[in-house]
């Protein structure tokens, strides 16, 4: 059966219902429809509609769903099967949902079918505090799991959408928070095709989004809700988007407010609409019929937006008897069901990235211990277990839970809160380090210390953000914050083996960390059943397969200025230094072996080349790995090996199994300083492996990854 994205017949179908349902509306019903919160036209049957919904990972905030590990954490998977997975429970779940509160007649914010996700904006800086939403900094990897996620969300039905997916926030957008509403991001037309809009471009093209959100910033001038070269040029005209556009919320008004590129409300609003805006989150919007009848935009462009979004409810079958949509049929009961726990456990394993682990320290052995000590601000924090835009879980399982339950009455545990996760002290009359001799207690009594640091999205988020109690989006650098290293010197100064687990959203440059403590795992926001999953790694239930999709720097100072969206010295392609934990980098309990690597020719032809691999499990536990390739222009000014393809291997102990891999011309090109996408002439390094092939991932794995050579003899342009 093809999917409705496919289905041009039923589509026009769609649009041909559309366009007759919006002839019969007056100018001021139509720029109704434009708000986020459309009203009801009684007369013509149509119901009322909230368009806002968010589904980043899991249905949220409205009331009880699954919440999945953070975005930042499904992409240190590397599984694009998981993230279609994923998106695809996330969309049962929403079904679900929906029926219900149809059902009982609930319309209101956060209950409709249109969510506004997936983030596939580039991790470009650590300090930014809604990178935790995205896929990481890798164009090629974020376009991938973006447009898995797209298609999980939007489902495989011939007939009708199961939900309706957004990529946002187009484009070039990436903090700093504080000055969002005001900043303009001056960029190369080489960054803009080479790094900001590869994502956006494959979501569009191959997934087939329904929505696109723009951004609050400017980028080049043009503020991005109403930029000609993002939505007309762009967007439209070269990838031919078919969808609807949705401002970002309240980012109109900040044309005149604070871009100063409109003079009033009416202005920003004709702008916004002419370029292509069609639904306004926020009530601006109230001001287009005024536009309208001053002439600064034409009700023709008002009655196409207005198409496009009854075209987007049509699909979604909101106009169609309810038993001829099959997706009315989810029944609520598989909401937070006993399925989706284990899915989400599930998922939650594949996310976690073990950074060190020297001596081979885990997995812990349980008869061995009789003591464990867990300390730090994260150990019982439910807030570091899921980020931010998340729903509410029925149960959490915190790491200290985690451990707790998997050890039962069998080894005694201790917990200590340890410190603050941001202040000098925990109790409000209490002395500076008020727990610190609670912290030495424990580190005399246990065997083993568990210390859970890190940062949650008190401390990183978006501006604005309700759940920014402590700072207000961004980081100001990447240490720990508060006393956190503090306490973890203490358990080190015990002579304690110490396990490190960090949950956050971002990379921290956990140096000190880095030289004593033999053992250290990135857990991210793992999700509701995010601690169960810690504790099973850590006594050896599975082997870790994670790996970073984010550069881990040494210091905020080798980062260039947060305001500066050139790429230079910015993520693995393009920095300069060692990083502390590379792009690609993850440690597993096991080993592996890739051997017998060809091409299918050294000379590339228009169809690119075959990559053949066999990889074997060479080490005593079944686990899985993922292979990736990485390729390398060998001329000078070229960046440096970028991520090309990848793909995640089961294997159990012993076992050999062949990979064929593909790499097509598009892996070989690169973009002028025109932003024109070419293929040059030359000699381009191929690397198989299980990490890229720096000097840094090569000092930690002990691995050099496999190199081949290829040539390719023409000059080729390929379309943006």
């Amino acid at each position: 059966m093809a999917e409705l994205v496919n289905n041009t017949q039923k589509i026009n179908e769609y649009k041909e219902r559309a366009k007759e349902l919006v002839s019969k509306m007056t100018l001021e019903e139509k720029c109704f429809q434009m708000l986020h919160s459309a009203p009801a036209i009684e007369r013509l049957g149509v119901n009322s509609y909230n368009w806002w919904n968010e589904g980043l990972h899991g249905v949220a905030r409205a009331g009880v769903a699954t919440i999945f590990p953070q975005a930042i954490g499904l992409a240190a998977s590397f599984d694009e099967e998981l993230l279609e997975s994923v998106a695809d429970a996330v969309s049962t779940e929403a079904r679900a949902k929906f029926n219900m509160q149809q059902e009982f007649g609930d319309t209101d914010i956060y209950k409709g079918l249109t969510f506004w996700a997936p983030n596939v904006n580039i991790f470009r800086d650590p300090r930014w505090g809604r990178g935790h939403e995205t896929y990481g900094e890798d164009p090629y990897l974020t376009a991938r799991l973006g447009v898995s996620y797209i298609k999980g969300l939007q489902g495989d039905d011939e007939n009708y959408l199961k939900t309706a997916a957004c990529a946002k926030h187009f484009a070039v957008h990436s903090g700093p928070e504080d000055i969002r509403h005001s900043f303009n991001a001056e960029v190369s037309m080489q960054d803009m095709w080479e790094t900001y809009l590869p994502a956006f471009e494959a979501c569009v093209k191959e997934a087939k989004v329904e929505t696109v959100m723009g951004a609050y910033n400017r980028t080049n001038g043009e503020p991005c809700c109403g930029s000609k070269f993002l939505l007309k040029d762009t967007l439209r005209e070269q990838w031919g988007f078919d969808g609807h556009v949705v401002s970002d919320c309240w980012a109109i008004k900040d044309f005149h407010e604070y871009h100063h590129v409109t003079d009033s409300a009416v202005d920003s609003v004709a702008l916004a609409v002419s370029m292509g805006c069609d639904l306004n989150c926020g009530n601006i919007f109230l001001y287009l019929a005024q536009a309208v009848k001053e002439g600064k935009v034409s009700e023709e462009q008002v009655t196409i937006a207005v198409e496009r979004l009854f075209t987007t409810r049509m699909k979604l079958g909101l106009f169609d008897e309810p038993q001829k949509v099959p997706y009315n049929a989810i029944n609520y009961n598989i909401v937070d069901s006993k399925i989706m726990k284990e899915k989400n456990l599930d998922t939650a394993r594949k996310t976690l990235v073990l950074l060190k682990n020297e001596d081979n320290l885990l997995p812990l052995d349980k008869n061995a211990v009789k003591t464990i000590g867990i300390i730090g601000p994260n150990a019982d924090n439910r807030r570091a277990l899921v980020g931010n835009y998340e729903g509410t879980a029925s149960r959490y399982v915190t790491i200290n839970e985690g451990i707790q339950d998997y050890l039962g009455d069998d080894v005694r545990v201790l917990y200590s809160e340890g410190c603050h996760l941001c202040k000098d002290r925990i109790s409000g009359l209490g002395q500076e380090n008020d727990r610190i001799a609670e912290v030495r207690g424990i580190c005399k009594e246990s065997d083993v210390l568990i210390a859970c640091l890190g940062l949650d999205s008190g401390l990183e988020g978006e501006e604005g953000d309700e759940g920014n109690q402590y700072a207000s989006g961004d980081k100001s650098n990447l240490n720990l914050p508060g006393l956190q290293e503090e306490v973890l010197k203490v358990m080190y100064e015990s002579g304690k083996p110490v396990v490190l687990i960090v949950l956050s959203g971002s990379a921290l440059a956990i140096n000190w960390a880095d030289e004593h403590i033999p053992a250290i795992i990135q857990g991210w926001y793992p999700g509701a059943q995010g601690g169960k999953a810690i504790a099973e790694l850590l006594f050896g239930e599975f082997s870790p397969e994670g790996k970073l999709p984010i550069t881990f720097y040494r210091t905020t100072e080798e980062l260039p200025a947060f305001t500066d969206y050139a790429m230079q010295n910015r993520t693995y392609r393009y920095m300069k230094n060692d990083a502390l934990y590379p792009f690609g980098y993850g440690l597993t309990y096991t080993s592996f072996e890739i051997t017998n690597v060809e091409l299918s020719s050294e000379v590339a032809s228009k169809e690119g080349v075959d990559i053949t691999l066999d990889i074997s499990n060479t080490g005593n536990m079944d686990a899985r790995e993922t292979v990736q390739v990485y390729v390398k222009a060998e001329r000078e000014g070229t960046p440096n090996a970028g991520l090309k393809a990848f793909k995640k291997v089961a294997l159990s102990t012993g076992e050999t199994k062949q990979v064929i891999m593909h790499l097509d011309l598009e892996a070989f090109s690169l973009c002028d300083e025109e932003g024109k996408r070419v293929v040059l002439p030359g000699t381009y390094s191929i690397y198989i492996g299980d990490s890229q092939p720096d000097k840094r991932s090569v000092e930690l794995t002990h691995k050099v990854p496999q190199s081949l050579r290829i040539t390719i003899n023409e000059y080729l342009e390929l379309s943006n």
